[in-house]
């Protein structure tokens, strides 16, 4: 299976008359699957070039109300339900809709999982063996769900991981005792959670912060959609996915995409959960257009 270093050298592909396909491992059986989003349900991708100095020297002050009213009007168009949060550590703007309520998370779980398991081992002064350092690059990398059962066992399963998340200032997460991929979680937590993976003020140490953002930089090509879409040529992108059908919890799929995305001018933590979308192709072009959306109008502004 390929892994790739995700870096936007050269622009994406523009959308033709067909549709862009993605082939996943599913968040609930270990199995690969064919999903597909519309082409007019496909995220509009930028022409290298396009963002150049002049175009950052014209930066408008930042409408957070005007950009609230776009991203609800795209949300009353779609099915189901979602939310996003995201923040630019460089200008420090930051914007939220829906970002406090709580989502099944599925698979961006597997990040909470790492980070509780390796705070608790630098409390411990212990390392991850190299099991465990095995199994969490295919948990992150390859979104393995038997690695992740392992680990979130590793890690104290719910109750672990809960202890760990009070030392994120994590709010609205709620680690499932038996299944970790039935938690809910919320876009506002999970920018929390990158927070502490990104900046110097965490209860992570930096090697164990480099080491999941290294995994989640390096996921495999046929999972690099998601908050992605927000990247521009050039950027890095830093990030990791979720999407399962729900049967328990709601209906539909929950699909979900957090992430970091890093460039010259900007270094923005996004978070977009969804639930209630009637395919997973529905709800991944939900979270990558309103990705897009929130980060292009970001780039544009200024505090």
């Amino acid at each position: 299976m390929r892994r790739h270093l995700i870096t936007l050298v050269l622009a994406a592909g523009a959308t033709g008359a067909g549709a862009a396909t993605y082939l996943a491992v599913a968040d609930g059986p270990n199995r690969r699957s064919g999903v597909t989003v519309n082409a007019s349900e496909s995220v509009r991708r930028v022409p290298a070039g396009r963002r150049t100095a002049a175009a950052r020297a014209t930066t408008r002050p930042f409408d957070a109300a005007a950009l609230r009213r776009a991203v609800r009007a795209y949300f009353e168009k779609r099915p189901g339900e979602a939310g996003i949060m995201a923040t630019d550590l460089k200008t420090g703007l930051a914007f939220g809709e829906n970002e406090q309520e709580r989502f099944v998370s599925a698979s961006v779980m597997k990040v909470d999982i790492l980070a509780s398991l390796l705070l608790q081992r630098q409390r411990d002064q212990r390392r991850l063996s190299d099991g465990q350092r095995d199994l969490a690059e295919r948990m992150i990398r390859e979104s393995d769900n038997s690695a992740a059962d392992a680990l979130y066992s590793a890690a104290g399963g719910g109750a672990g991981v809960r202890k760990a998340n009070a030392a994120f200032g994590l709010k609205q997460t709620k680690p499932f005792p038996g299944s970790w991929g039935s938690s809910w979680t919320s876009p506002a937590d999970q920018v929390r959670l990158l927070r502490h993976l990104a900046s110097d003020r965490s209860a992570l140490k930096a090697p164990g912060r480099r080491y999941i953002l290294g995994l989640m930089g390096s996921v495999m090509e046929e999972q690099a959609w998601g908050i992605s879409a927000a990247a521009r040529p050039g950027e890095k992108v830093a990030l990791k996915n979720g999407w399962t059908p729900v049967y328990r919890q709601g209906h539909g799929w929950a699909v979900n995409s957090v992430g970091r995305i890093t460039g010259a001018d900007h270094d923005f933590l996004i978070a977009v959960c969804s639930g209630g979308n009637p395919t997973m192709g529905s709800g991944v072009a939900t979270v990558e257009h309103v990705a897009d959306m929130v980060a292009d109008t970001m780039r544009a502004s200024h505090a």
